[in-house]
């Protein structure tokens, strides 16, 4: 089975997730479900159709959740020794050669990415080109518009 790379804080995230869906959403899920089935037939109520659907979407996430958490290989980059190296987890402040301008991007899980708080996926073009490169060095990245050259500023453990 392939091993699912995720932070701490992607981990915690999904654990906090799951027991939002099981403890909190899959009662209210079912309170819903029952209620609509005291309204009657059942082939054109509405309100069961909704909930039924809900409780499908719900368990499937529940399901996609568990099955992550088992794949999980859960990098604390805080513990792991500094080498200037851009290794998974790790912050990377990069500077555009072309305009000098600066940027940084925290390395994480597909889960976790999130592009408007500078957290790509190790699997994005940008992820896939910094991985094991060292501080110093200059990166081109091939993106939809064109490439881009970047030089590695810092690379941060944090």
């Amino acid at each position: 089975m392939n091993r699912i790379p995720m932070t701490v804080e992607g981990e915690k995230a999904l654990r906090e997730e799951l027991n939002q869906l099981k403890k909190v959403d899959r009662p209210r899920i079912s309170a819903a479900i029952a209620e609509a089935r005291e309204l009657g037939d059942l082939k054109e109520n509405a309100e069961y159709h909704a909930a039924r659907e809900q409780q499908s979407f719900a368990e499937g996430r529940v399901n996609d959740i568990e099955a992550k958490l088992s794949n999980a290989m859960v990098i604390d980059v805080t513990t792991i020794a500094k080498t200037g190296k851009v290794i998974f987890g790790t912050t990377v402040v990069l500077i555009n050669l072309e305009d000098d301008q600066e940027v940084e991007y925290k390395i994480v899980g597909d889960d976790e990415a999130e592009i408007k708080i500078q957290k790509i996926s190790v699997n994005s073009p940008i992820a896939r080109a910094l991985i094991g490169k060292e501080e110093g060095d200059v990166v081109i990245v091939n993106t939809p518009s064109g490439s881009v050259e970047y030089e590695i500023d810092e690379v941060k453990h944090i």
